[in-house]
């Protein structure tokens, strides 16, 4: 799988030892950044992984930053990004099952890497299930357009 990473300097350790982890895994990485521990601000880069989702250059993208919450919310404003903060397994599960989410976030600062490492797992290997949850999404999306005119 490809997938596109980046977050802020309060998230670059972990996004680094994610790379590892992922590389490991046998997956493409895409390191959109940040590339140090000097701070910067986040929306540039999680609107980066976003749209590296969103045009299929990545399948999935994870966005790292001190809680997740700034992370997730610029993810989320490139249409068509379904950004989900997961910082324990259960919501890794259902953001994917119930969601289809495409783009995972995590707080660097609340998350250990060992538990970062089963999120992103739990993230990538739980398939979408379909059936009332694809209304769910139809309506979603019909709200984003609806928003974007």
């Amino acid at each position: 799988m490809r997938i596109a990473i980046g977050g802020d300097h309060a998230g670059y350790p972990l996004k680094q030892h994610l790379i590892g982890v992922l590389k490991e895994w046998d997956h493409d990485v895409d390191d959109l950044g940040t590339h140090s521990e000097d701070p910067v601000d986040y929306p540039i880069y999680c609107a980066a992984v976003g749209r590296a989702v969103v045009s299929g250059a990545a399948e999935t993208g994870i966005v790292l930053g001190g809680s997740g919450q700034g992370e997730q919310i610029s993810a989320n404003k490139v249409h068509g990004v379904r950004a989900a903060l997961c910082n324990d397994l259960y919501t890794a599960r259902m953001a994917r099952a119930h969601n289809n989410a495409n783009v995972l976030s995590i707080g660097a600062r609340i998350v250990a890497a060992e538990l970062a490492d089963e999120i992103a797992r739990i993230f990538l290997t739980t398939p979408f299930e379909g059936g009332r949850h694809v209304r769910r999404l139809e309506e979603i999306s019909a709200i984003e357009t609806e928003e974007a005119n």
